[in-house]
């Protein structure tokens, strides 16, 4: 494997170990952090229980979003829910950007507490934290300024593209302590500690449940029963999107109070905040290829919500023109609920495929890899099929209007039939990501 060392680098991966240093009787023993010493499957269920917890909430608070706007006025359901759904996209733009600062600080951490090297964590911790905070500032800049020329690609409707600004330019205002939640939730993960991360996301969920719900003024309908909302700020798409920038502060700060107060054999100290030129580099190195896979991904995505638009455009004036983008976007935020197994089950791939490395074994390393992809096609090919067979149901859920009920279901077939490859794709690359191969 290639591990993205350079000859100026400290030693990694089995060379970690060598000489006076080298304990044989231990190869592939985990020697720090809270893996040490546990089995692979143990490792696994151990990493990945936590973080589906944790990607479930963040999945969560798309679809609540969702929700809140399904029960927006009916005379701007539909242009709010093409503006929202469009605007998702840039929450796949947000974790993009900080996943190429968070996986070099994960691959670093990992193949630390792999060998044992507990200050080289905690400085990669540090520089990581302190990169995540710079590059958020930059991402909320960038959020800013392509609100506007999105709206225009994507051929939105004026109304559609009034929300989809509101949205996006809200969100921007979170950028960086969004960007230390996550790429701090990435490190921990590199440490082999998940359930703080996932107690993090749980905190997120709440909070942006609750203050998107009474920022919107939305009432909450479920069959029969309402919810009214007794609130009377009505802010509509802004109140949902300031409901999530709330939720990302409060998830910003939970995780500098949980990395200050330490994890096993990880804590964050102040002069590790401070820039290093060496570790800092070691960790752009490496998320820099997956920074540009991320964002050419993402062009593609793009490239099709702007063909949608074309779609919609051609079909004339009226709902069905207007809420192509809406049925897509519904899709897609099911089709998330497969995905997260598949995230769960890669982050324990890439965690213990580093860990084992830095302890010394490549064969261990694969084989952690190649569990967790069997494991993540089973998981995400049985969801494939919940998605082939209730299509129509769980569109309902989300929306009622005719034009989601009519094109929803059919995407959602298709996205079953590919979830197995999507498995395969997503888990083995993590593990790839995880030794620091991007």
């Amino acid at each position: 494997m290639d591990t993205a060392v350079g000859p100026d680098d400290p030693p990694l991966a089995g060379q970690a170990i060598t000489g006076a240093e080298a304990l044989p009787d231990s190869e592939g023993v985990i020697r720090a952090g809270r893996l040490a010493g546990r089995t692979m499957w143990s490792a696994i269920w151990i990493l990945a229980l936590p973080v589906l917890v944790q990607q479930t909430m963040a999945a969560c608070v798309g679809m609540f979003d969702k929700i809140i706007a399904g029960d927006l006025p009916d005379d701007i359901v539909v242009a709010a829910m093409d503006g929202l759904g469009v605007g998702s996209y840039i929450g796949w733009f947000i974790g993009i950007a900080m996943t190429g600062v968070g996986i070099g600080g994960q691959a670093l951490i990992a193949r630390a507490m792999g060998a044992g090297r507990l200050g080289e964590g905690r400085a990669a911790l540090g520089q990581a934290i302190t990169l995540a905070f710079i590059w958020g500032f930059a991402v909320g800049a960038v959020l800013w300024l392509l609100a506007p020329p999105l709206a225009a690609t994507c051929n939105m409707t004026e109304a559609a593209a009034t929300y989809l600004i509101e949205y996006v330019r809200m969100l921007a205002y979170s950028m960086p302590l969004c960007g230390v939640m996550m790429v701090g939730g990435m490190c921990l993960h590199g440490a082999g500690e998940t359930v703080w991360p996932s107690l993090i996301a749980v905190l997120v969920n709440v909070v942006n449940v609750v203050a998107s719900w009474i920022l919107s003024g939305a009432d909450i309908t479920v069959g029969d029963w309402v919810l009214m909302n007794p609130f009377a700020f009505d802010l509509h798409v802004a109140g949902i999107a300031a409901g999530s920038s709330i939720s990302y502060v409060a998830g910003g700060l939970a995780t500098l109070a949980i990395l200050v107060r330490g994890v096993k054999d990880l804590d964050l100290r102040r002069a590790a905040l401070r820039p290093e030129r060496t570790m800092m580099w070691r960790i752009v190195r490496i998320g820099i290829p997956s920074f540009c896979e991320g964002i050419s991904m993402w062009a593609v995505n793009l490239f099709v919500l702007q063909f949608i638009g074309i779609i919609g455009a051609r079909a004339g004036d009226g709902a069905a023109g207007e809420g192509l983008q809406g049925a897509h976007i519904i899709a897609i935020q099911w089709e998330a609920f497969s995905f997260m197994p598949g995230f769960a089950i890669g982050t324990a791939a890439g965690a213990l495929a580093g860990q084992y490395l830095g302890a010394g074994s490549a064969s261990m390393a694969m084989r952690a890899v190649i569990r967790c992809t069997i494991l993540g096609v089973g998981v995400m090919g049985s969801l494939g099929i919940v998605f082939m067979l209730f299509g129509e149901t769980l569109t309902s859920i989300v929306s009622d209007e005719p034009v989601h009920l009519e094109y929803t279901p059919r995407l959602l077939a298709i996205c079953g039939a590919m979830q197995v490859f999507f498995a395969i794709t997503m888990v083995f690359r993590q593990g790839l990501r995880g030794v620091g191969d991007t």
